[in-house]
């Protein structure tokens, strides 16, 4: 018997699957869907196995763009090529792009008015929430952890603070980062 994390996938999915598993996701999607992701990917669906997941998600966090964007065209282009790849991410976006528009659409007709002024203002500080809650928790590991603590402290600083270009910090912390790791094994 195997277990949803098992060694071996258990199906190949169409074109069709690609959509309708990409599209949910996108449905679901509210501050991000990279855990619900890999619960369909690995453990509901069972297209890939955990290793794989692993090894292909560390490779679309190396790319540039989102995560799971990049994760729906890697995945549909290895199950069925160039159309895969067109259907998942399709399915991916679909749902999000016709919300935004359509919540645009009304932003756009009823921006003068108070109460829906006072739903975007919700809205936002419902997102920072989100950031916040979500940084929250990856720190937490960190707490204990001085390098990574201090890498991480920096990066605000120079990002939030001193609004030093992005590219720029990263490489600079990046090498900084591998550099104390190499120190703390040597």
């Amino acid at each position: 018997m195997t277990t949803p994390d098992s060694e071996t996938p258990a199906t190949r999915p169409s074109l069709a699957a690609l959509f309708t598993g990409f599209l949910t996701l996108g449905l679901m999607g509210f501050g991000g869907v990279l855990p619900l992701t890999r619960r369909m990917l690995v453990e509901e669906r069972r297209w890939l196995t955990a290793p794989e997941f692993t090894e292909l998600l560390s490779l679309c966090q190396f790319l540039p763009g989102g995560n799971v964007i990049n994760l729906s065209v890697a995945i549909g282009l290895e199950f069925a090529g160039i159309t895969g790849a067109f259907a998942a991410l399709s399915g991916l976006l679909a749902a999000p792009t016709a919300i935004v528009i359509a919540l645009g659409a009304v932003y756009a007709r009823y921006q003068g008015d108070p109460a829906l002024q006072h739903v975007f203002a919700g809205l936002a500080a419902a997102a920072a929430g989100l950031m916040i809650a979500t940084a929250a928790k990856m720190a937490r590991p960190l707490l204990n952890r001085p390098a990574p603590l201090l890498i991480a402290v920096a990066c605000f600083g120079a990002i939030a603070i001193l609004r030093l270009p992005l590219l720029w910090t990263m490489l600079v912390l990046a090498a900084l980062s591998i550099l104390l790791r190499w120190r703390a094994r040597s």
